[in-house]
């Protein structure tokens, strides 16, 4: 009898500490951490000097990846790095002037930007009550490019030969291959299963350069690239002044004639769609208790 009242007691304390075990779990709540991995697809549109219209006739696909730090549910920070290709070309455009002028680009881009992130609601993974918001965003970068055209079906990188004039004495014309950029812009952003994340956003890259397109001033003149031999292909002339392939006895490029517009700097606009991924953690983040609201 004493064995069994035993063995009835060990059962009936196993079993209560099973369900005292179920209850604990029942009642654990998973989240998720304050950091996020993520990666974007999607295009860009460059605006200057050959697009002064705003035209969106010269898309070119968009990629990079990110990580976003949320500080609180409404506020995030987000270091991306991205790869796009922008360009344009005059036989575009419908002005008459820059159909004649001819000049067409292309450029590598690669930026590094950091952005902050505005949200209207509040926004966490996992949260039924906090599953999307549209946000505003605004940050700084820096990017690389290296404006080029193709003659003859060869690449020439225009700054090495030195279309605007800074390798014939205009100093003042000279471009470094970097310069800075601010993106403003807006989107919208959901997770769509706890810990995976969707958004969307367009936003306008503001530049501190002219010569993203290699187009700014005015012509300085043929007779400033010099060919060596009376007959040789000169790449340099027919860069700075392509309207000479179209009327060859009356090209536009005299000296002082205006090339470009140095009013504005150049821009270009990435429309990304991206996906990214939180990590679970068995305890409420910091940035949870931060922005307030139910948990």
């Amino acid at each position: 009898m004493l064995l069994q009242h035993m063995i009835r007691s060990k059962i009936h304390i196993f079993i209560f500490t099973i369900i005292l075990f179920c209850s604990a779990s029942a009642e654990a709540q998973t989240f998720f951490n304050g950091t996020e991995y993520g990666f974007s697809v999607g295009a860009s549109q460059y605006f200057g000097d050959l697009n002064d219209t705003r035209s969106f006739k010269y898309i070119r696909p968009a990629g990079g990846a990110f990580m976003r730090f949320h500080l609180n549910p409404y506020i995030s920070i987000k270091a991306t790095t991205a790869y796009t290709k922008v360009g344009f070309d005059d036989k575009l455009n419908t002005n008459p002037y820059q159909k004649l002028r001819n000049l067409n680009f292309e450029s590598d881009i690669v930026e590094a930007t950091c952005q902050a992130e505005f949200n209207f609601f509040r926004m966490a993974t996992g949260e039924k009550k906090s599953q999307f918001t549209p946000y505003l965003t605004l940050g700084v970068g820096a990017f690389y490019y290296n404006p080029y055209t193709t003659l003859n079906g060869k690449k020439y990188f225009l700054n090495n030969l030195g279309t605007e004039g800074q390798n014939a004495g205009y100093k003042d014309r000279k471009y470094w291959y970097a310069s800075a950029c601010f993106p403003i812009g807006a989107g919208f952003k959901c997770w769509i299963a706890p810990g995976v994340n969707f958004s969307i956003e367009v936003a306008d890259r503001l530049t501190l350069t002219d010569y993203l397109d290699d187009v700014s001033t005015s012509y300085v003149g043929s007779d400033k690239f010099t060919t060596p031999n009376t007959g040789t292909f000169n790449a340099a002339i027919i860069a700075q002044d392509p309207s000479v392939l179209i009327d060859p006895d009356h090209p536009l490029g005299r000296a002082g004639k205006q090339r470009g517009n140095t009013s504005s700097y150049d821009q270009y606009m990435m429309f990304l769609m991206s996906f990214s991924f939180q990590l679970k953690s068995y305890k409420c983040p910091d940035y949870l208790r931060r922005g307030g609201g139910d948990l």
